[in-house]
């Protein structure tokens, strides 16, 4: 069991692989999928939707309709114009929400600022939010109840968890406060017995606060935005950013020799993301079609 403790400034972290996390969680995945098509003789189904055609959406869609493919889970894509309206949009997520066939609903963001995201979202249906985005999942969240984590959130736990970091009585702080990432995992890490501040663009004094985290989660968006010399020696670093240059918002060459544990960018968060979201929709399929 990891605790956190003093290390010189010489002794590096130890990387937190999510590459080789996200591969067992996705053999399992795939495992769990062959069983809901020979039980059923339906293949869990998961459908994308986008808006506009911004080219880093285009790509990580295409992704993961490529991991889906792997894992044995059917793919339905949805391409809308950039001039969509969110009722259009809102048309088409309804419509899917109503489709048997489709169990997980995955809403690319951003969708264009005339559109109206929190109403976008507020149509997946809770039981096909399998990327965590409604307020009915951020809910359950909050209160430990069953339902779907947002998935780079889920992620994290689930590195925390491999990692065997004892989160109990933890400072924990996340620097970032999204409603798909930094809101949703500092309620995870809550419910884990940790305690979490929260920091923002408002937060006085940012890095005093960091240098308290036993547990720092950064995603603020900006490259190489926490320094080393504010990390706490022994910290657990979180890197949930992923910035032009493949860089992270944390300073890793400097940070590696303060944490103890630090996931590095690429390879860390990003491949936890798409194993949990497959992960979910294999599960959603399961309780939709009466398996659990």
């Amino acid at each position: 069991m990891v605790e956190t403790q003093d290390r010189s400034q010489t002794q590096p972290a130890r990387l937190m692989d999510g590459t080789a996390l996200a591969g067992r969680i996705t053999r399992e995945t795939s495992a769990a999928a062959a069983d809901v098509l020979r039980r059923t003789g339906v293949a869990p189904c998961l459908a994308t939707v986008l808006v506009g055609e911004d080219p880093a959406s285009v790509t990580y869609l295409r992704m993961k309709q490529a991991r889906c493919a792997k894992a044995g889970i059917e793919s339905r894509h949805v391409s809308l114009p950039a001039s969509t309206s969110t009722a259009e949009l809102v048309a088409t997520i309804t419509g899917l929400s109503q489709d048997p066939a489709v169990h997980g609903i995955l809403l690319q963001h951003p969708v264009g600022p005339h559109i109206d995201e929190r109403a976008a979202f507020e149509a997946i249906a809770p039981e096909k939010d399998v990327d965590g985005v409604t307020m009915h999942s951020f809910a359950a969240m909050g209160f430990g109840l069953p339902g779907f984590a947002s998935c780079t959130p889920g992620g994290i736990m689930r590195l925390l968890d491999a990692y065997e970091v004892d989160l109990t009585g933890k400072h924990a702080v996340v620097v970032g406060r999204s409603a798909i990432l930094g809101r949703p995992v500092g309620m995870l890490l809550l419910g884990r017995d940790a305690t979490v501040t929260y920091c923002h663009s408002r937060t006085v004094d940012l890095p005093s606060v960091v240098r308290q985290a036993d547990v720092l989660v950064a995603a603020v968006g900006r490259p190489r935005f926490i320094r080393g010399e504010d990390v706490k020696p022994g910290a657990v670093v979180i890197d949930a950013g992923y910035n032009p240059g493949n860089v992270g918002d944390v300073d890793f060459e400097s940070a590696r020799h303060r944490a103890s544990l630090i996931t590095p960018v690429p390879g860390g968060v990003g491949p936890m993301t798409i194993a949990v979201l497959l992960e979910q929709t294999v599960q959603a399929a399961a309780r939709q079609l009466g398996l659990t």
